[in-house]
């Protein structure tokens, strides 16, 4: 047994409920990307539903619109600001491109990850900051990378159930300037401190500090149940799967590649110009960078070293950004004379091992929103899943496509089958255009939304993974066409 064996069967070795390597990697053989069959069409047998999704005595609920300001490599541009900032610069350019009166929106809610300390409802501090009324109600979620999705589906229960016709969603996340505490045992001191009443008392708390309490906490990157990082777990998977590197690199080079194109041709349409204060207006994504296989073979392991196969090349970056949807009942969008772009038709959460399945959520939750809708994969138009990792979207991808994963570790008897690569992140994904925790579940949305009326789809579905293994999240989305409502 040769050294790198020997390692990708270490790398395996913590999937305690997965074969061992070695039938895994019979089932799940490496092929190059470019030429996987199973990756490259969906199935033939499937055929195409004319369904409609309109369901009675429920309010339709659309998207009129979305934005987003540019999606930037944390450490730029933003780098001076605070999260309701951005999210007030999301929030105004919402209100721009779509007219719509701040006094007709009856509720905002926002996600965000890491809480800055001085705004924990973010969302309430940029609402104000836009000029909302203080009588409109608003709160923050959060869901780890889904949170704007959470912010979404909640705005829909919101109008769902009557409680409202028009709602804000969106999300924000400022990694430059993330909270860093004191020790444990300096805030503890401090807080004495302040209790102390008397020169003895203070003296006493004093005398108890020692030069170790001033080693800072910083955020913890690893994840609380299982204390491993998101990216030892993508390298993990990967291995399962048994994805090589090369695969991993050409999948984050077509993210690339396709987000390029996308700028280029002015796809990118949910992008808004945030003039940042003191520093020039900012017009697109500063994190799309086509490079070349041969570059990015050259970078080393992030996570599992030496022999792990997950690198800053093939890895979403760390991201400033905001993004905002407005959201209404039907009936309200049309009376005030807007012409929708989508439906929100369903949604799906489902939750998971967080030690071995982390990034599986998407796998898991398709074929439970499809089979909710009463579609297949073959109704699916336009196809967009946030991409944490090359390595987590090509072993959702392999697991999508296998009746044996779908009977061993899913209970059903035969797979959902994979979404081709031609309907698949047409426009780049979060490699590619960045992933600001809290808002990358709008720009799919959006993504998915703008993607159905230039391509002329009819339906298109969303797909997150998250931190903690809770939750898988899918949103069905529907063309704004009136065949369809």
């Amino acid at each position: 047994m040769n050294q790198n064996f020997k390692m990708t069967s270490l790398l395996t070795y913590t999937f305690k409920n997965l074969p061992s390597t070695s039938k895994w990697a019979l089932r799940f053989c490496v092929r190059p990307l470019s030429s996987s069959s199973q990756l490259q069409a969906a199935a033939a047998s499937q055929t195409k539903s004319k369904k409609t999704l309109a369901k009675p005595n429920i309010r339709n609920i659309v998207v009129v619109d979305g934005v987003r300001i540019p999606f930037l490599l944390s450490g730029t541009s933003y780098k001076d600001l605070m999260p309701h900032d951005l999210a007030r610069a999301a929030l105004l350019g919402l209100l721009h491109q779509t007219s719509v009166p701040k006094d007709v929106v009856d509720y905002i809610v926002f996600g965000t990850v890491i809480q800055e300390v001085k705004t924990s409802n973010v969302a309430r501090e940029a609402a104000l900051g836009a000029g909302f009324s203080d009588k409109t109600p608003a709160h923050t979620v959060t869901m780890a990378c889904i949170s704007s999705n959470q912010a979404m589906t909640t705005a829909v229960g919101l109008i769902a159930s009557g409680q409202c016709d028009v709602v804000v969603a969106g999300g924000v996340e400022l990694m430059s300037d993330v909270p860093i505490r004191h020790s444990r045992k300096m805030r503890k001191m401090m807080l004495d401190l302040n209790k102390a009443k008397t020169l003895a008392q203070r003296l006493s708390v004093i005398s108890k500090f020692r030069l170790n309490f001033l080693s800072p906490e910083l955020p913890a990157v690893s994840e609380f149940s299982t204390s491993e990082t998101m990216g030892h777990s993508a390298d993990r998977l990967a291995a399962a799967f048994a994805i090589s590197r090369e695969e991993q690199d050409e999948y984050a080079l077509r993210s690339h590649s396709l987000a390029k194109r996308a700028q280029d041709e002015g796809l990118l349409s949910d992008i808004v110009p945030f003039k940042v204060p003191g520093r020039d207006t900012v017009t697109q994504d500063n994190g799309i960078r086509p490079s070349s296989l041969d570059q990015m073979a050259k970078l080393k392991p992030a996570f599992i070293k030496p022999y792990g196969t997950v690198t800053a090349a093939n890895s979403s970056f760390l991201t400033d950004g905001a993004s905002a949807v407005l959201i209404m009942a039907e009936e309200k969008a049309l009376a005030m004379g807007y012409k929708p772009k989508a439906y929100l038709r369903d949604f799906m959460y489902v939750s998971q091992d967080p030690k071995d399945q982390l990034l599986l959520g998407p796998t898991y939750a398709t074929p439970k929103v499809l089979e909710k809708a009463g579609l297949t994969m073959n109704d699916i138009d336009a196809f967009e899943f946030h991409e944490a990792f090359s390595g987590q979207i090509l072993a959702n991808l392999k697991a999508m496509d296998s009746d044996w994963f779908a009977q061993n570790y899913m209970g059903r008897k035969a797979k959902v089958g994979s979404p081709p690569l031609e309907k698949f992140n047409n426009w780049g994904g979060s490699l590619s255009l960045g992933h600001p925790f809290g808002a990358t579940g709008c720009r799919l949305v959006m993504a998915a939304a703008n993607r159905l009326r230039k391509e002329g789809g009819q339906y298109g579905l969303v797909a997150a993974c998250a931190a903690g293994g809770q939750v898988g999240h899918r949103s069905l989305i529907g063309a704004s066409r009136k065949l369809f409502s």
